[in-house]
């Protein structure tokens, strides 16, 4: 069979660049390359003073819409006992009931909002995904984080897979499962792999 010879990259299979949706200044980091983390651990914290805005906002909201709606509901329980009791009309019931409605509809829709916010709030909080060491940093504290903009890396020891470009011209000999040898120079030492995903399309990587 045809010998091909190819470079790749080492990598861990299982492997995360971390960023943020959220912009913000960095308040902290917590970790340095080469520190063991757990899954769920606090790697990087951003601050948002957007969001705790919005978020004073929402709570000012809610107790403002608990107040009305604690109202509404007296007044319309009120009205349904005078209504029982032949003292209000039927149309005085109704648009008491509409308020009350209306009461409620917008203390939900508080709630709602602060459910949002929260959910913001743990963008601003970039945890690990899973255990292992963190392999790049690419940002200090003060520092302005940008959504989308790669701040930590890290990686799960233990599996490692290759990364390796092929010609194009040559990809179709390469079937899923055969035995390949990893020369890793680093310690000079062959090992023995396995092919386990093939991309077939060269479209990104001038064809390669």
């Amino acid at each position: 069979s045809p010998f091909l010879s190819v470079s790749g990259k080492i990598q861990s299979v299982n492997n995360a660049d971390l960023s943020t949706r959220m912009m913000g200044y960095v308040n902290k980091v917590k970790v340095n390359v080469g520190d063991k983390v757990n899954k769920g651990q606090l790697l990087v914290a951003i601050n948002n003073t957007d969001l705790q805005a919005k978020s004073a906002q929402v709570n000012a909201s809610i107790t403002e819409a608990t107040v009305a709606f604690t109202n509404a509901q007296k007044d319309y329980n009120r009205f349904q006992n005078l209504f029982a009791d032949n003292s209000v009309s039927q149309k005085e019931l109704d648009d008491m009931t509409a308020r009350y409605e209306m009461a409620k509809a917008r203390l939900e829709s508080a709630k709602q909002m602060k459910n949002e916010v929260n959910a913001q709030f743990a963008y601003t909080n970039i945890t690990a995904p899973f255990s292992g060491v963190v392999t790049a940093k690419a940002v200090e504290e003060g520092d302005m984080a940008h959504p989308g903009q790669p701040l930590i890396s890290i990686e799960a020891p233990g599996n490692f897979e290759v990364m390796a470009m092929v010609p194009e011209t040559e990809i179709s000999q390469i079937k899923q499962g055969v035995e390949v040898d990893v020369l890793v120079k680093s310690i000079n030492e062959s090992l023995k792999g396995h092919v386990v995903e093939i991309s077939t399309s060269a479209k990104n990587t001038g064809g390669q």
